[in-house]
């Protein structure tokens, strides 16, 4: 049997926007295009009756902005990958969407592959996010030295920038999935960051 295909849900109030990216969805193999919402209380409708791997979320919304959309579908359904697809990147609006569970952020002035990579990428468990996306978490926090990781910390970073999900990074390394976690906790309070996709914008962004 051949690979499952990602269910992917778009929610964006402009039609034209809508239309678009579901032609791009459908023209990707691996890619099953699922249906579209015009708002945010109709993207949390549909994320529950669909279940998506993957959410293209707008956040200017009616009815329901994109912000308590995903707020909503991942408290709901943690597996989901919300990947917020916007025209604004201020900061403020980065950083309320990655607090609400969102694991990316795209602008949409952004190519269409540039799309199809985030699709993919948050399928894996990764958190795609365009540079200016990672400039501003970052810029929201004070400037420090990064500090040095162990050897095993290092290891379990770099796994996770590739892509690499906690199960898969647990095999490769003959440790437990419970391990795993210990290490990104630790990763985590020693960087300063509230999660995956904050680490890996802080270790894209300033190397480890």
């Amino acid at each position: 049997m051949g690979a499952a295909l990602i269910r992917v849900l778009v929610a964006d109030d402009h039609e034209l926007v809508r239309h678009g990216l579901a032609m791009l969805l459908r023209s990707a193999d691996d890619i099953e295009f699922l249906g579209h919402a015009s708002d945010g209380a109709e993207a949390v409708r549909l994320a529950a009756s669909l279940q998506p791997d993957v959410v293209l979320m707008d956040l200017s919304m009616p009815v329901m902005d994109g912000i308590e959309a995903t707020r909503q579908i991942t408290a709901a359904r943690p597996g989901v990958a919300v990947v917020v697809l916007s025209s604004f990147a201020e900061r403020r609006m980065v950083l309320e969407a990655i607090d609400a569970g969102a694991v990316g952020y795209l602008l949409k002035d952004g190519g269409m592959d540039d799309i199809l990579r985030a699709v993919h990428a948050a399928a894996r468990g990764e958190a795609p996010l365009s540079p200016k996306a990672a400039q501003a978490i970052l810029s929201a926090r004070p400037t420090r030295q990064l500090p040095a990781l162990s050897a095993r910390e290092r290891q379990v970073v770099d796994l996770v920038v590739a892509g690499r999900r906690n199960r898969d990074i647990a095999d490769e390394m003959g440790i437990s999935e419970k391990t795993v976690k210990t290490h990104l906790t630790h990763v985590y309070q020693r960087l300063g960051v509230a999660g995956r996709s904050e680490m890996i914008a802080a270790v894209t962004a300033e190397g480890i």
